[in-house]
């Protein structure tokens, strides 16, 4: 498949049409507006900036990869794609119209994939007339980085949809894992209990968030702290997805604490917004 699209230039979505560039694909990323896109597309030519600074890439190698990637604000662009991969903000119902969308203007043989990091894919492939056609490739951020893309099939996906979404997967130079169908997949499953666990333990008094995050930094040799990686994948994404798991499965474990609906009441959503458990200059 070498011509792919993106659906959302946010940061997950810049992030998975830079590494299909990368890859030697064609993609057009479709975004609601032109500051929208242009501000995708600036943030894919900081992030190869970045790895010419570091030697990864050379000059020309940058322009080859920027000369793969368009930008568009028009649906119908989509329209000769082979992939679709929809990155928008994790809200079911506009996931649904996305897909809706798509399936009419993508050609019979085009496979639509979500990034989502919670919602069932059947729910999504409901939304079109392909059911068969249509998985889940959730990347991890950031996307350049992380290694990993969890490959969701639905009780509808054709085999040769999964063989064929995970080969691309592959050529991307990612590692592959499989799930079936359900909320949160594999890694949110375990994550997001684990994300809660420690905002509990904050909320109570129990421990400061410098203390809860050193102990696992150091004590278990993670990368980050869980009160850092939720202010990382943002307080309002840590949320909904803890939502949807509570939804599907109503175990107590995914059940979201009161202060992060007050967080997220009051726009405190972590990096993004420059204040979370920690402030972010």
């Amino acid at each position: 498949m070498g011509r792919i699209g993106v659906i959302g230039g946010g940061l997950m979505g810049s992030g998975i049409a830079e590494v299909c560039a990368r890859a030697g694909s064609s993609v057009v990323i479709h975004e609601i507006n032109a500051e929208a896109a242009e501000s995708a597309l600036g943030r894919i030519q900081k992030s190869l900036a970045r790895a010419v600074e570091r030697g990864k890439l050379d000059d020309e190698e940058r322009d080859e990869i920027l000369g793969r990637i368009d930008i568009s604000t028009d649906l119908s662009d989509q329209a000769d794609r082979q992939l679709v991969i929809e990155a928008a903000t994790e809200n079911e119902s506009l996931k649904k119209e996305i897909f809706s969308d798509l399936d009419r203007v993508l050609g019979p043989d085009a496979i639509i994939a979500s990034n989502t990091s919670s919602i069932p894919i059947t729910r999504l492939a409901a939304a079109t007339g392909r059911p068969g056609q249509v998985v889940g490739l959730h990347f991890f951020n950031p996307v350049p980085v992380m290694a990993l893309v969890e490959l969701v099939t639905t009780v509808l996906t054709d085999d040769a949809t999964a063989e064929s979404a995970a080969a691309y997967a592959k050529s991307l130079g990612k590692t592959v894992i499989r799930a079936k169908d359900r909320a949160g997949f594999i890694v949110n499953m375990l994550l997001i209990p684990y994300m809660i666990g420690a905002v509990r333990m904050y909320e109570a008094g129990f421990a400061s968030a410098e203390d809860i995050d050193a102990g696992m930094r150091l004590g278990a040799n993670h990368p980050m702290g869980p009160l850092e990686l939720t202010d990382f994948v943002g307080i309002d994404t840590t949320k909904y997805v803890a939502d949807v798991l509570f939804e599907e499965f109503k175990d107590p474990a995914y059940a979201s604490p009161p202060i992060l609906t007050r967080m997220v009441e009051a726009g405190l959503l972590g990096r993004k917004s420059g204040r979370g458990f920690y402030r972010y200059d």
